[in-house]
């Protein structure tokens, strides 16, 4: 027998026999356990939404100055004889003090030569009125005998008349009487003079007076004396230097306040006006008038200085809005007003605030209450939320203002629902959610509505 043949005739049997319990088996068997397709829930991130109140705020960047500054500059020209010690860059001088001296020699003569005019004018005046007296007196003699040269004249004409004397005799008669009126009219002239010489007098007089006030003006302008305190900020000038009329001393600036203008995005600027002032009124972007609308609004301003991790502020107040826009960066000059500056300063603590630090400036409104939300759980103006039932829901909001990170946001969201903060893998209405609650995140916002 052919071995293929035995092979088969053995393997037959078993696998008929095979055959047979398996189907045994399956009739007689318990079918197999079903199990049910479940839904399969999302895990997601929610925070509980809370009506807070948070103050919208604008931040720009600056340098500081001062608020004002002194330059000495020389009024009149002359050999510096004193300069304060204290005159050094970067020292502090009260105000009052006398900063340096030109010497007031020259002008101690001019003023001397002024009031020796003046004495000398007015002893002319003096002259005129004893002049005036006596020629009044000598008019009076000279009138008188005038009358009697006339009176000779007349004489002499009559006798000429009967034949008594000659001509001759009527001629130095008349030129006698012609001569007393010579000297007559030569009196009278010299005293219709006197009022004109008086006021030439007088005038002359005021030339003189001003001339020495313009001396003692000039005496006082050889004194430097600093108006307000101040912190030296250059000097240019030394003892037995020549100054001159025009020429620059010193530097100094005021400490009493400073100034900085802050660098504003104008979008920024706008939405912080809008806020507090209302949203449907204009906002005109004219430096003037946002400059009075910042006044009346009673924005508050605070100045922020960083130091490696420590942040010093002072308070300020919004003084005047810079006269030109920033085209390239889009940004306007916002100027505050620091009147604290050097105050309460500690060494090696809180320095303080002076020329060329570069800070930051924060304007505030006033709170607005509402549901503030973080801006990145905006979804193209809407807000996922999770239902009682753990399921998802898309909800419209109306976004009226936007802070840093944060929106104010009305409609579709009401105080307790949960919101959505965390990015599922796709969005789908209705969806279930395993939902566990950002406590890190409802700390952070309670956080910043506290701060404002």
């Amino acid at each position: 027998m052919r071995p293929a043949l035995k092979l088969l005739l053995i393997t037959l049997p078993i696998i008929g026999l095979g055959a047979g319990v398996l189907a045994y088996v399956i009739a007689t068997g318990m079918p197999p356990e079903r199990i049910p397709l479940a839904e399969r829930a999302t895990p997601v991130r929610v925070i509980t939404a809370q009506t807070r109140a948070l103050a919208p705020r604008v931040v720009g960047f600056g340098l500081v100055r001062p608020s004002r500054t002194y330059e000495a500059i020389a009024q009149v020209g002359g050999t510096v004889e004193y300069v304060n010690p204290g005159l050094q860059k970067g020292a502090i001088l009260p105000a009052g003090a006398v900063l340096l001296r030109i010497s007031p020699a020259d002008f101690n003569l001019a003023i001397a030569q002024a009031d020796a005019n003046i004495r000398a004018a007015e002893a002319r005046m003096s002259e005129l009125a004893v002049s005036e007296t006596n020629q009044i007196a000598a008019l009076e003699i000279e009138q008188e005998a005038l009358a009697l040269r006339a009176a000779d004249l007349e004489r002499t004409e009559k006798l000429f008349q009967n034949g008594t004397i000659s001509q001759a005799s009527v001629d130095t008669a008349r030129a006698a009487h012609l001569a007393q009126r010579q000297k007559v009219q030569s009196l009278v002239s010299a005293l219709a003079l006197l009022p004109t010489q008086r006021s030439v007098q007088t005038e002359q007089i005021a030339v003189y007076r001003a001339t020495l006030e313009t001396a003692k003006l000039n005496l006082d302008r050889t004194e430097f004396t600093l108006p307000f305190a101040a912190r030296v900020a250059s000097v240019s000038v030394e003892a037995g230097q020549f100054l001159r009329s025009g020429q620059a001393a010193a530097l100094l600036d005021g400490i009493d306040a400073g100034e900085v203008e802050a660098q504003v995005p104008i979008a920024a600027l706008r939405t912080l006006l809008r806020s507090s002032f209302g949203n449907n009124e204009p906002i005109a972007l004219d430096p003037a008038t946002m400059t009075d609308v910042l006044r009346r609004l009673g924005l508050s301003a605070e100045v922020h200085l960083r130091l490696e991790d420590e942040v010093i502020s002072w308070p300020a107040k919004i003084d005047r809005i810079s006269d030109t826009i920033d085209q390239t960066s889009g940004t306007l000059g916002v100027i505050v007003r620091v009147d604290t500056a050097y105050f309460g300063v500690e060494p090696g603590e809180r320095p303080p605030l002076t020329k060329g630090m570069f800070v930051e400036v924060s304007l505030q409104g006033k709170p607005e209450s509402g549901i503030w939300v973080p801006r990145s759980a905006l979804r193209e103006g809407r807000l996922l939320l999770v239902d009682a039932e753990n399921r998802l829901r898309s909800v419209e909001v109306n976004t009226t203002l936007v802070q840093d990170g944060m929106a104010l946001v009305a409609g579709g969201v009401s105080q307790g629902s949960r919101i959505l903060v965390s990015q599922p893998g796709s969005v789908v209405d209705g969806m279930l959610l395993t939902v566990t609650e950002d406590t890190a995140l409802m700390d952070r916002l309670a956080g910043e509505a506290r701060a404002e």
